[in-house]
This record gives structure tokens, C-alpha cells and sequence, in this order.
């Protein structure tokens, strides 16, 4: 009665991650930061050289003029991030819905983000002290980091809109059938577009008249940066890290919580830590994207990179040295689904105890040895698919005692993998007995 009970439970719990999971606005986020993901590459790229690599090789006005080329990667990627989210988002969240102009949504997505930017901007000229007011000009600031979580919402809610206001046969103009598709798609969606965008502008002209502050600074300072700091802080981040690798073992991918709820923050944080070490200023933030893929995540999820040398090295059950075998391989690149649907690890209650354990510890070890100054803080963009050792070595911008405490703490997971593999070995060998 009591396995039927944790069995129904079980059951129950994942049902409900797996709609949570499911839920299409969710879909249209990841698959948007799955889309953007070579930007952010690329952006860690040009500051892994312009700021470690080329003051090597050059100096002087050399080095200035070979570091413009980084500072053009940075204002094509970092600095235009929320300017590429608004119509990404938009265009996944339509295709999500079936909807038939996909990219009039992103189109407008577009236009609607612009409706929301401040007419007048302060900025401080070259050689001067004291900023002015100017207007006609687009702020890199109103188009980057800081409007990513805007672009988001207009993304997503906007385009929502939009659909609505195209779904209404009324509010659609027929060519009749000898027109072109495309043509036919624009007057359709004329009077849509037209309504909303003039509807974001008349919201964003009361913001700028009533609180003398446009959609994108509010956004950022309202709901951005709150979220952040709660979510990025080293509780927010365990207990939203942990419960997405508890999920992981029941089925439910971890990019269910973490791709939705915290991967979009820990990005603008490895932005910003990027720009300012690329403007020569500390960088601001611990937890990053990178700081997973670094700490918490050597051979994916769970750390599994420790579970493979534990069960290489140590285990003596067959099946477990075969499985080891198959999945090391993809466990060096950090892709390690073999391994935890085919170990298996998941519904494996030894195995489950280590998996949510080790990189809830392992956070909590990178982020004091971080902020102590014992290893430099990750500044480079590194793709998650990057090997342990070469990846705390980029991620921190060539800092080779990231190297050392990678090797300490995969060292340190092998050791607490390996009583709970003996048990897990165990059982199995018990339950194939029990078989035969």
C-alpha cells in the first residue's frame, strides 16, 4: 500500500512538471534562447580575445585598433540581445499556436519594442563631464541586457495580442483569390498591426506623461532586476537549480524549471560580466550560465562525469561497466541522457540522493571559492557542450586554478558517487537474480 502511494505520488508529480514543461509560452522561451544561443558563443568568443588573448600579442594603438573588432561583436550580440528576443519570441510563440504570419508577429514584436524606448535620452559626449538630452538617437543600453527581459514580454505578450486581433474575421481585409498569398496576408493583418502597435504606443505615451518614464526602464527596474537578484542569489539559485535536477529524476528534463526560470537571468548575467570586463570593470555577477556548465554540471546534470569514473574505475557489476562505457563519450561532452535514462538514474532512489546532492554542494563550493578571489569569476560564454577542465579554464578567461578546483570537486564526486553505486549495483544484481 505505501509503494502504491509513493508509486501514485510519483506519477502525479511528474503529470504535473510535464505540463508545466508543456506549456507553449514556456516552449516559445526555450526554443528563443536555444535560437540565440551562437550569439552568446560568439560574444564570448570576442571577449575571450579581446581581453585575454590579444593584450598578449599586441600593445599600444595595435592593441585598440585589433580590440575594435570585439567591441563590433559585442554591439552585434550583447548590446542588441533584446532587440533579438522581441521578435524570436514572438515568431516561436506563433509557430507554437499554428499561427499563419509568424513573421508579421515578429515584425510587429519589433515596432511594438521601439514604441516602448524613451524619446530622450542623457548621454555624456566625448570629452565632457556633464551628460545632455537628445533625442532621435536608439541608447545600445535600451537594446541590450537591460531591455532582454522586456523584449520577453513584448515577445509574448504583444504577439498574443496580435493574434487575437487577427483571429477576428471582422477585423481582416480580403483580396479576394487572385491576389498573391503574401500580399493577401499583409491586408489582412493591417487593421491587427495597425491596432497594436498604436495601442503599446498610447500605453508607452501615458507611462512617459504620468511617471515620466518609458516601458523598458520600468520594466528593468520594476521586474527585471528584482526577479534577478532573487533568483540569482545563492538561495534562489539552489533551491531553483535543485528542484529542476530533482525533476530530472523523475523524467522531467531540468530545462523545465531551469531553461524557463533562470537560464534567461543567468545569460543577462554572463552578458554583463562580459561587457564589463571587455569596458575594463569588474565583473558584477558570481552565478552565471557559464558557472553551471563549469561547477555544477561536468558531464551534465547530476555532475555524472564523477559517476562515470565511479563506475569505471570501481564497479565490478557488468551491466553498470557497459552502460559506463557507452555513455562516456557524450558524459566528456557534457550530454548525459544515456546515462541517466539508461543507467538508469532516474526513479533509482540510491542514485537519486548524489544526483540533487552533489551539484547543489558544488554551487555552494564555486560560489565561496568565487567570491573569497581563490578563482576568477566565468566572463566568457562558453557553450554547455564544452569538456570539463578546457571549460573552467575559458569560462574564467584562462584562469588555470579554475582547472585545479574542477579536478578537487570531480575527484570529491567520484568518492560520494561510489557508496551509492555499490548499493544501486546491488539492488540490481538482487532484482536480476530475482528474475531469473
Amino acid at each position: 500500500m505505501k509503494t502504491k502511494s509513493k508509486s501514485q505520488f510519483g506519477d502525479k508529480f511528474a503529470e504535473i512538471a510535464g505540463r508545466i514543461g508543456g506549456e507553449i509560452h514556456l516552449q516559445a522561451l526555450r526554443d528563443t534562447f536555444s535560437i540565440l544561443m551562437p550569439f552568446f558563443v560568439l560574444a564570448g568568443l570576442g571577449t575571450l580575445l579581446n581581453s585575454v588573448l590579444f593584450p598578449y600579442i599586441f600593445s599600444g594603438d595595435n592593441l585598440t585598433k585589433i580590440q575594435s573588432w570585439g567591441a563590433l561583436l559585442n554591439n552585434s550580440t550583447l548590446n542588441i540581445c533584446g532587440l533579438l528576443v522581441a521578435p524570436i519570441c514572438a515568431y516561436t510563440l506563433a509557430r507554437h499556436k499554428n499561427f499563419s504570419n509568424a513573421i508579421g508577429a515578429a515584425a510587429v514584436s519589433i515596432s511594438a519594442l521601439f514604441t516602448f524606448m524613451p524619446i530622450t535620452n542623457m548621454i555624456i559626449p566625448v570629452n565632457m563631464e556633464e551628460a545632455v538630452a537628445v533625442q532621435g538617437i536608439v541608447l545600445f543600453k535600451n537594446l541590450g541586457t537591460q531591455s532582454m527581459f522586456a523584449g520577453v514580454i513584448v515577445g509574448l505578450v504583444v504577439t498574443e495580442i496580435f493574434m487575437k486581433l487577427a483571429n477576428i474575421k471582422k477585423m481582416q481585409i480580403s483580396m479576394g483569390e487572385n491576389v498573391p498569398p503574401q500580399v493577401a496576408k499583409s491586408f489582412e493583418a493591417m487593421i491587427p498591426t495597425i491596432l497594436t502597435i498604436a495601442g503599446c504606443a498610447l500605453i508607452s505615451a501615458l507611462l512617459i506623461v504620468l511617471l515620466e518614464k518609458d516601458l523598458i526602464t520600468l520594466i528593468a527596474t520594476t521586474i527585471q532586476e528584482p526577479l534577478r537578484k532573487i533568483n540569482t542569489s545563492l538561495p534562489g539559485f539552489l533551491l531553483i537549480f535543485t528542484l529542476g535536477n530533482l525533476l530530472f529524476t523523475f523524467g522531467i528534463h531540468q530545462a523545465v524549471i531551469f531553461g524557463t526560470v533562470l537560464e534567461p537571468l543567468l545569460i543577462a548575467n554572463i552578458n554583463d560580466n562580459a561587457l564589463a570586463l571587455s569596458n575594463g570593470q569588474v565583473p558584477p555577477h558570481i552565478l552565471t550560465k557559464p558557472f553551471v556548465t563549469v561547477f555544477t554540471q561536468m558531464g551534465g546534470t547530476g555532475c555524472t562525469l564523477s559517476l562515470l569514473i565511479a563506475i569505471l574505475v570501481f564497479s565490478k557489476y557488468q551491466a553498470s561497466r557497459k552502460m559506463g562505457q557507452l555513455a562516456l563519450a557524450p558524459g566528456l561532452f557534457n550530454i548525459n541522457e544515456p546515462l541517466i535514462y539508461g543507467f538508469p538514474i532516474v526513479f533509482n532512489l540510491p542514485m537519486m540522493i548524489p544526483f540533487v546532492g552533489i551539484p547543489f554542494l558544488f554551487s555552494i563550493i564555486g560560489y565561496v571559492l568565487t567570491s573569497i578571489g581563490w578563482v576568477a569569476k566565468t566572463v566568457v560564454f562558453i557553450p554547455w557542450m564544452t569538456p570539463p577542465l578546457v571549460s573552467g579554464y575559458l569560462a574564467t578567461g584562462g584562469d588555470w586554478r579554475a582547472v585545479i578546483i574542477q579536478i578537487c570537486l570531480i575527484t570529491l564526486g567520484t568518492l560520494i558517487y561510489l557508496p551509492f553505486l555499490k548499493i544501486s549495483d546491488l539492488i540490481a544484481q538482487k532484482q536480476y537474480t530475482k528474475e531469473e
